[in-house]
């Protein structure tokens, strides 16, 4: 899709869209002739189909008469002065569903208000990250029934500079989401952990700084939670690591990020109904690295380090199995009960590594960890669980500034309890109850007192639910999120 803002003149004809409220009217002042007869035609339709557009919200005019335009759609607007920036951008959803629904390639759209306290230099930038959110497609693999989607698209403003500025952030936060889909949408045989670690590697620039470490390193390191997860793959695995590090003297942020390329359960082997959706069991690790391809590409004035942990749990002779005791890179020694619970133990040992080489200001971690938390939350929500009240709250407000909802969950010393082992210092499950919290009190024993915030997102990274900006089966879910707390409560 390209995005263009033009000044009033250039749009003279083909399809427009024109948005009205019933309070308001139409959201156009009449500048022309042409915008006199669109008003006289909104008016006349509106009177003859007023029950339809009631139940619609929308009035699409083909070929109408004394106008120049081939095609005006018009889009009813509602309560629009306590409209939010994420409205906004799921009203640009909407208009972008269903221009593509009915083959609307080529469309001019037209925003004026004179409301008071609405601002309108920023809101066609809105709408156009919602537009372009909502047409993504993941079809590379498809030869023909390509999905259609708008081509070209000029948004008609007074503000047409500054409005264009104003998108340069958004396209940035697009690129990031948009990479994170990229990458859980792949198929297990072609994003490989190798070429996990390729992809990573083409978002490196001057800024943004990319360190692969090899499985030969890995083990000198003595990371054995991590690679005792490998063992029953023939890909080898890998942690990457993303450095954006603009200021001097400055302790960073650490993200990290589960990527299991594939998760078969191992030898507590997953049932075969669904298991196709373990290709996404490395979404955490995606939205990892979506985000700091937009922290590079915005320039954000933040020092953060993006860390994944790359890997995929099959099973074969050399797998290791339940009841196995292995030592962690921080020397905990935890006893494997269940092989399937192994996203814990990858992030275990990343975090060991953050914490011994970043000494980072807070660590936050993103995983598709627990099936736990889909039946405590559903897919509307992803679990928050975190040892700092500030960095919990912080995080659950950005995650309703962008529409990626967390809520926060229990931990506590009875949790933790629940990890003991008899044979070693933790096991990596807890038991029948509580699955997700066991889940994080297990990665909470490798943090130390570093402000930590988990992120279980299995619900709402993959098989995600349709909303006005997403049709696809990965959302790209926390990039988004993450990028809107680092601006509003780090930079800041």
């Amino acid at each position: 899709m390209k995005i263009s803002f033009v000044n009033f003149g250039i749009e003279a004809s083909g399809s427009i869209v024109i948005f009205f409220s019933d309070k308001e009217g139409l959201f156009i002042t009449e500048k022309s002739e042409n915008d006199k007869n669109i008003s006289k035609l909104f008016q006349t339709n509106t009177k003859l189909s007023k029950d339809k557009i009631i139940q619609d919200k929308i009035l699409d005019i083909i070929s109408p008469h004394s106008n120049d335009y081939d095609r005006i759609i018009f889009f009813k607007l509602e309560n629009i002065i306590n409209l939010n920036e994420n409205d906004w951008i799921k009203i640009g959803g909407r208009v972008s569903g269903y221009l593509a629904q009915n083959n609307i390639l080529d469309v001019s759209i037209r925003l004026e208000s004179t409301i008071k306290n609405v601002e309108m230099t920023s809101i066609p930038s809105k709408i156009a990250f919602g537009m372009e959110l909502r047409a993504y497609s993941f079809d590379k693999y498809k030869t023909n029934n390509k999905q259609k989607n708008v081509m070209n698209v000029k948004f008609v403003t007074n503000h047409h500079v500054t409005t264009e500025n104003l998108y340069k952030s958004y396209f940035s936060i697009l690129n990031g989401v948009n990479l994170a889909r990229d990458l859980v949408n792949e198929p297990s045989n072609v994003l490989s952990p190798k070429e996990f670690t390729n992809r990573i590697k083409e978002i490196e620039n001057p800024r943004l700084k990319i360190k692969i470490l090899p499985q030969k390193r890995l083990e000198a390191m003595g990371m054995d939670a991590f690679l005792c997860v490998s063992k029953g793959s023939r890909n080898e695995p890998y942690v990457a690591i993303m450095e954006y590090l603009p200021n001097k003297n400055q302790k960073p942020i650490a993200i990290l990020g589960k990527g299991v390329t594939f998760d078969s359960g191992g030898i507590s082997i997953k049932p075969a109904g669904g298991m196709g959706e373990m290709k996404g069991d490395m979404a955490g690790a995606a939205s990892v690295v979506g985000l700091m391809k937009v922290l590079s590409e915005r320039d954000a004035k933040i020092n953060v380090v993006g860390i994944v942990g790359l890997v995929e749990n099959m099973t074969d002779g050399n797998a290791v199995r339940p009841g196995d005791v292995i030592k962690s890179m921080s020397g905990t020694t935890i006893e494997v009960l269940n092989t399937d619970a192994e996203g814990r133990l990858v992030l275990a040992d990343i975090a060991t590594y953050a914490i011994e080489n970043y000494d980072p200001l807070s660590i936050i971690d993103l995983a598709t960890l627990t099936g736990a938390i889909l039946s405590a939350l559903g897919q509307e929500m992803a679990g928050i669980f975190s040892n700092n009240d500030e960095l919990a709250e912080n995080l659950i407000a950005s995650g309703e500034k962008t529409g990626e909802l967390l809520w926060r969950m229990p931990i506590g010393k009875n949790y933790r309890k629940m990890i003991d082992s008899k044979v070693a210092d933790i096991k990596n499950i807890g038991g029948r109850y509580a699955g997700a919290t066991t889940a994080a009190e297990f990665i909470h024993c490798f943090t130390k007192d570093v402000p930590w915030a988990h992120l279980d997102i299995a619900g709402t990274s993959i098989s995600s639910l349709k909303n006005e900006i997403n049709t696809s089966w990965a959302s790209g879910f926390g990039v988004r999120l993450l990028n809107q707390y680092l601006e509003d409560f780090i930079e800041k």
